[in-house]
């Protein structure tokens, strides 16, 4: 991979923000900026193809089974723990291996809401009214 350079101006409270962040997580601030950067571009607009190709099957699937798919949810564990991780990152920063385990646990949380919308698509494409399936819990 090839670096460039790049010459930023902050502001203050940004720079302070990003220089807390930095201490917190024991890295440079110009990492926290790489990490920032990197998080808000993503690498990639292609899905990875096993997700692709399950939300290519919905399709074949009966109003039952795309009705249960529009209201399926995330595990409650897996809902408590990513809560969990996203108080203790805003209080103190989290370790490596905790922020591995929330980018999984926030993959998995992307993937169940990507199937519970393309199943409510295919539903109103049907004829059907989602809007049980769009009201907040």
């Amino acid at each position: 991979m090839i670096a460039q350079t790049v010459t930023l101006e902050l502001p203050e409270l940004l720079y302070a923000q990003l220089q807390a962040r930095a201490a917190r997580r024991q890295r440079t601030v110009a990492d926290e900026v790489l990490d920032v950067l990197s998080g808000a571009i993503p690498a990639t607009e292609v899905l990875p193809t096993e997700l692709e190709q399950t939300l290519n099957q919905l399709v074949h699937l009966d109003d039952a089974a795309l009705w249960r798919a529009g209201r399926s949810r995330v595990s409650g564990d897996v809902a408590t723990r990513l809560n969990e991780l996203n108080a203790k990152c805003q209080r103190e920063g989290l370790s490596e291996t905790e922020e591995r385990e929330s980018e999984k646990l926030v993959r998995q949380y992307e993937r169940a809401m990507l199937l519970r919308a393309q199943a409510a698509v295919l539903l109103q494409q049907r004829g059907h009214d989602i809007a049980s399936l769009l009201a907040t819990e």
